[in-house]
């Protein structure tokens, strides 16, 4: 929703721009290898405090408009603020009884978020403030986000940080869980299923405004709550969906919704009208929403307790850089080769899912 006004912010051009994703996915690839380490000195409080912090920090800097060499290095430990979140709750959650309707409730708020932010951008956008009062804005969410991990999380002791708790008991846990985690195949081929997931959901809600109002000329704000559709219908597929988890099973519904994205994406592409590329737009979100967090479940009793917490944090941290690496490669394939492009890329990345779910179903019977 932002891009076209920083690229003309900034005078540059849309690969360019991209960078910034880029640079988070620096910082995420960080978070991925140091968030076991962190929670383990931190405990579960401090960690999440450390990132809201970071949050906070980053985007305050952001919104004084710095030079564009200073806005791509304060994304690198936006992202790493960003992916600590991600993965503390993630990882919180995931020990819990019914993860998956609970994994799926916690990421509905994130489709929640990121339903108000195009409608908040684009109503300042088209009331002529410029692209940084939007950041004042996140600035004023990330103090709630500081506020309320402060009040939530209760102060542990050091025991209670060396424990991993689910709902098939209390195991201690000794040694490097975190490079234990990463010995089981499992892990990485989750991992890699949900870095294509990312990408492929932000791609589409970071480069859909810029593909509707330059490739398809659509008017800002109708184009604005095109994209706002697109993240309430992942929004609605997470409020939903994760009941049906539980009745069809984990797998099931993954499949499914698989499929729907690819047929959502098809759509959008190959029948170029307002109304059906916000109903395109809408399924596409429905379908991938449960996605990430059924399949953060279903690793759960894939994996063994004592490493539940290092798998799901290296999972969320190494899915997070997918939210950065893949939407920078879609800006520079669309400055390249025109914005058209974004569909049939989101749907190479779709495949890939497909064929990492393949290889995750052949590792059902890893150890739990």
């Amino acid at each position: 929703m932002l891009l076209p006004s920083m690229i003309t912010h900034y005078h540059v051009e849309k690969g360019t721009i991209g960078l910034l994703f880029l640079s988070m996915a620096i910082g995420f690839i960080a978070s991925a290898f140091m968030s076991g380490l962190l929670v383990a000195k931190l405990g579960p409080r401090l960690f999440l405090m450390l990132g809201a912090v970071l949050m906070l920090a980053t985007m305050l800097t952001i919104s004084l408009e710095p030079p564009f060499p200073g806005l791509l290095a304060i994304f690198l430990p936006l992202g790493f603020g960003v992916a600590i979140i991600d993965a503390g709750l993630n990882a919180n959650i995931a020990g819990f009884p019914r993860n998956e309707v609970l994994l799926n409730y916690l990421h509905a708020f994130y489709g929640a978020g990121a339903l108000l932010g195009p409608f908040i951008a684009s109503g300042l956008l088209v009331l002529q403030f410029g692209w940084n009062t939007v950041y004042d804005v996140w600035v004023g969410m990330s103090l709630v986000v500081v506020v309320g991990i402060g009040a939530v999380f209760q102060r542990r002791s050091v025991a209670a940080q060396k424990r991993v708790t689910t709902d098939r008991g209390v195991t201690r846990v000794e040694g490097n869980v975190l490079l234990d985690a990463l010995r089981l195949r499992v892990v990485w081929i989750a991992a890699l299923f949900l870095l294509f997931y990312t990408g492929t959901e932000v791609s589409l809600g970071s480069w859909s405004y810029s593909f509707l109002t330059e490739a398809r000329h659509g008017p800002t704000l109708l184009s604005g709550w095109i994209v706002s559709g697109y993240w309430l219908g992942l929004t609605l597929g997470r409020l939903f969906l994760g009941h049906v988890a539980q009745r069809v099973g984990s797998k099931r519904l993954i499949e499914g919704c698989l499929l729907g994205v690819v047929v959502g994406v098809l759509v959008v592409w190959l029948i170029p009208a307002e109304w059906i590329s916000a109903l395109g737009l809408l399924f596409t979100g429905f379908c991938l929403g449960p996605i990430f967090p059924t399949a953060i479940a279903l690793t759960s009793q894939l994996v063994p307790s004592r490493v539940l917490a290092s798998a799901v944090g290296f999972l969320s941290s190494l899915a997070s850089m997918g939210a950065a690496f893949f939407p920078w490669l879609a800006g520079n394939l669309m400055q390249r080769a025109g914005l058209w492009t974004l569909l049939p890329y989101a749907i190479l990345l779709a495949v890939a899912m497909v064929f990492l779910w393949l290889l995750l179903r052949a590792d059902r019977r890893s150890p739990a």
